[in-house]
């Protein structure tokens, strides 16, 4: 009877909207994670969740899904410090002018103990509609992923090497 109790507030909470992000999140915490492969996986989930919301202008989630004080470096437009900042560039540059895939195979996961994970790959940009095959161009970066008070938090990215897709 107490665990059918106990389902049942959990469940009322959880309906309630009382999960933590990570919850939301659906990806593993970092002191339950006993693996490369778990860690490369979880990873790819926060960048799956990440530029599903950057592609479909959720500005809400990508603010929830970064720290307050993220630092992004990019070579072209330079450094651009706090969630502030980065939503608003989003929501100004971003939405509904442009879509980032990853690159298939280019994805590399490295633990940072007692803090998170490194994510470095390749992404392509795509302008949907403007050009003939929508490819608009490739980049290099680097996320570190920060699990800090029960949820993964972007904290720092690099972005590099813009040019045309190879």
């Amino acid at each position: 009877m107490r665990s059918l109790v106990r389902a049942i507030l959990v469940g009322a909470f959880v309906w309630m909207g009382g999960v933590t992000f990570a919850s939301a999140q659906g990806v593993a915490s970092l002191d339950s994670i006993k693996s490369q492969e778990e860690l490369t996986r979880a990873v790819q989930s926060l960048d799956t969740q990440l530029f599903d919301a950057y592609n479909n202008c959720d500005i809400d989630k990508l603010g929830a899904m970064v720290t307050d004080d993220l630092e992004f470096y990019h070579d072209k437009t330079g450094l651009a410090v706090g969630k502030k900042k980065f939503t608003d560039s989003i929501r100004n540059n971003i939405c509904g002018k442009l879509r980032r895939e990853l690159v298939a195979g280019s994805l590399e996961v490295y633990p940072l103990h007692g803090y998170g994970a490194m994510e470095m790959g390749t992404h392509r940009f795509y302008h949907p509609g403007m050009q003939e095959h929508e490819v608009v161009g490739e980049a290099k970066f680097v996320m570190l992923w920060q699990y800090k008070d029960g949820a993964w938090k972007l904290t720092r990215v690099i972005s590099y090497d813009h040019g045309a897709a190879k």
